[in-house]
């Protein structure tokens, strides 16, 4: 009993998503309570089936733009989908997941006086003008284009965030999380390193946007949520945005080339038109993370792919 007071009771909105799963696993290894939030549009059961014996792992079907009353220590709010082919399926509830979905994490950690860390992301900086991006660039966003549901979205939820710490007093956490990659992202994402792997294992077209010269800076997931789990556990006061991400920079044209060989594919590299509003450059400034929370990425590109075409590779066949 007295074990079990000692657990933390850690509440994960999304936590059937591709990062949400790796999250739950992470926590549930370092013996704490997960209360998994997921309403299961990007996330799956599947990701979780390796965890669900676990008699400390309760998950909830349960859209986040509702209140939601239960007890917790600490929250994580994941919950939105993250990949273009996905957010602007329903743009509108894009932008609801974000808000509401900040907004009534926010009055659930107030009532509980939890500490919440809000999942924000590179896309917050938009097309950049400044590179790499440190925290203290404002972006440069279209408020009105195709993508603008999530960035915007994003970059409201750090406005709530911010506000209810300086009016509420609330401990947040907010990191801003750059490309990340791994075993369990959905195959039909539409994210360059998943689609590339699919179309190289089934020997179709990979498919380039623009002249493939456009750059972006590519996180393995293990290292992804190890800084994320040691931005929580962070000292009080330091409330970020962090940028969390690995800033080894390479072209989409390099990218293919790399999944080509490693994959062992006879696919073709075909170019098609650079969608609206695409970013040309894309990489994480981390000394904040390096100096406040001791933390850099350890994966490499190369034995990161290794694992994630394996992944693939099972799903796929």
């Amino acid at each position: 009993m007295q074990n079990y007071n000692r657990r933390k009771k850690i509440l994960i909105t999304g936590g059937a998503g591709f990062l949400g799963s790796h999250l739950t696993e992470k926590l549930l290894k370092e013996d704490n309570e997960v209360l998994v939030v997921d309403n299961f549009f990007t996330g799956t059961k599947q990701n979780l089936a390796h965890l669900l014996g676990n008699p400390h792992l309760e998950v909830m079907r349960h859209d986040v733009t509702f209140p939601l009353y239960v007890e917790t220590n600490q929250i994580y709010n994941l919950a939105c989908p993250a990949s273009p082919v996905h957010y602007q399926y329903d743009p509108v509830q894009t932008t609801k997941t974000s808000v509401h979905g900040a907004i009534n994490m926010l009055g659930l950690a107030k009532r509980t006086r939890a500490r919440i860390l809000q999942a924000s992301t590179s896309e917050v900086y938009g097309d950049p003008e400044v590179h790499p991006q440190p925290e203290e660039y404002w972006g440069r966003v279209n408020p009105i284009g195709i993508r603008s549901c999530y960035d915007e979205g994003k970059r409201c939820a750090e406005t709530l965030f911010f506000d209810y710490h300086r009016q509420h007093h609330l401990d947040i956490k907010v990191v801003r999380i750059f490309n990340t990659y791994g075993p369990r992202m959905h195959p039909n994402d539409g994210r360059v390193v998943s689609n590339f792997i699919v179309q190289a294992l089934q020997g179709k077209d990979i498919t380039i946007y623009g002249d493939g010269q456009q750059t972006r800076s590519f996180c393995y997931v293990d290292d992804l949520i190890d800084v994320m789990v040691k931005m929580m556990n962070s000292e009080q006061g330091f409330t970020g945005p962090v940028n969390i991400g690995n800033p080894g920079e390479f072209t989409m044209l390099e990218l293919a080339e790399t999944v080509l060989r490693l994959s062992g594919s006879q696919s073709k590299i075909i170019y098609e038109a650079l969608p609206s509003d695409d970013p040309k450059q894309r990489q994480p400034n981390i000394e904040l993370a390096k100096a406040k929370l001791g933390w850099e990425p350890k994966v490499n590109l190369e034995d990161g792919l290794k694992e994630t075409i394996a992944y693939f590779r099972e799903l796929v066949s």
